[in-house]
């Protein structure tokens, strides 16, 4: 088999502004690319861009998939190991657009093999089910989301925070005072308190039945997390600090996480997500499928990997939800209120509305 050519698209979709410690999101700034085959064989990716976490923009994916793209043409997408490397050797870094390409290959060999990407992985069909995010606002509009995200049967509710200690720990209490006791509560920082807030913060919030705390402090001071998570009474799971799996070594060997998110845009993919999971299995550390701002086709695709990976227990999959005002995604995963399912097609199973696509900024390569 080999790749003819790739068609690249800025999957630009508009949403309601998301707001975490580290900025406003007004749109999701991903990238589509759809990888062709002299078999008829076509492979979907996606990545979504979230400058002030990665370092990658939109526009900056968009054009080293062209670079990628010519690389590859003329060989076999089979051969992934190779592939991804070869991405390595172009430029160092950039695991978001990676992870695009990352995930079409994968795309391709689970339509090769006429399989479900989740047994291509070696996995099998379990249930998941999804929290939903509150973005950063004032306390009390905070806990207004939270009691129509308990209306709408909601189970499990993560909280954005990192902006300001003290208003922080106000919106904790206020969105549990409106709640009650019965919904899981998981907070995220986004890196957000400094390295003398955090512990204070997290004992603060220890009587409100927090789940795990998300990445409390900037990953520069990796080194203060070992402590940190010692003295915590949250469990702490890193996120910005893992990106691949040498990422992960150090601060499993450093008992420096209790947790840890896996992301594609992050890791690079799939092929690197795999080592991250299985690092973090044989250290028995429990982790999470996380995103960005995907729309449903690469959350079809971290649904697979989720179903394939026993260690993956805990998921935060509502990428489309947060604000996403279109879907043109056609197949991939479904949502049952937040039960999340995905069927037996070859691959990833999701496509594109090629009328939407055909309005977008795109190149062929």
């Amino acid at each position: 088999m080999k790749i003819t050519h790739t068609e690249i698209y800025m999957f630009k979709i508009p949403m309601v502004p998301f707001t975490i410690a580290t900025g406003t999101m007004h749109f999701a700034q991903n990238v589509l690319i759809k990888i062709y085959t002299n078999e008829g064989i076509i492979g979907f990716g996606e990545c979504s861009a979230f400058p002030m976490i990665v370092g990658e923009t939109q526009t900056s994916c968009y054009h080293h998939a062209k670079d990628f793209a010519a690389y590859w043409k003329g060989k076999n997408p089979l051969m992934i190991s190779e592939r991804l490397v070869e991405l390595d050797q172009i430029i160092a870094g950039n695991y978001t657009i990676k992870s695009a390409f990352d995930i079409a290959l994968y795309d391709i060999a689970a339509k090769a093999a006429n399989l479900p990407l989740y047994a291509f992985l070696g996995g099998k069909q379990k249930a998941i089910e999804s929290d939903l995010t509150i973005g950063i606002d004032s306390p009390e509009k905070m806990a207004e989301q939270a009691i129509s995200f308990k209306e709408q049967g909601v189970s499990m509710i993560k909280v954005k925070l990192g902006k300001a200690p003290a208003t922080d720990i106000q919106r904790i209490e206020c969105i549990r005072e409106k709640i009650g006791t019965n919904i899981k509560l998981r907070i995220d920082a986004n890196q957000g308190w400094s390295k003398e807030d955090a512990l204070p913060v997290l004992k603060s919030l220890s009587n409100f039945d927090i789940e795990f705390c998300e990445q409390p402090m900037h990953k520069n001071f990796d080194d203060y997390l070992p402590a940190l998570c010692a003295a915590s009474p949250i469990p702490i799971m890193a996120d910005e600090s893992v990106f691949t799996h040498h990422d992960a070594r150090k601060l499993l060997y450093n008992k420096a996480c209790h947790l840890i998110n896996i992301k594609f845009s992050k890791s690079g993919g799939i092929q690197e997500a795999i080592k991250i999971g299985d690092l973090a299995a044989e250290h028995s550390i429990a982790c999470m499928m996380g995103g960005m701002l995907e729309s449903r086709l690469a959350l079809s695709a971290k649904i697979h990997f989720a179903m394939a990976h026993d260690n993956v227990k805990y998921y935060d999959l509502d990428t489309c939800l947060l604000g996403h005002l279109e879907d043109p995604i056609i197949g991939g995963v479904q949502f049952n209120g937040m039960h999340l399912s995905v069927n037996d097609s070859p691959g990833h199973g999701a496509e594109v509305d090629e009328a939407y696509l055909s309005k977008l900024v795109h190149c062929v390569v």
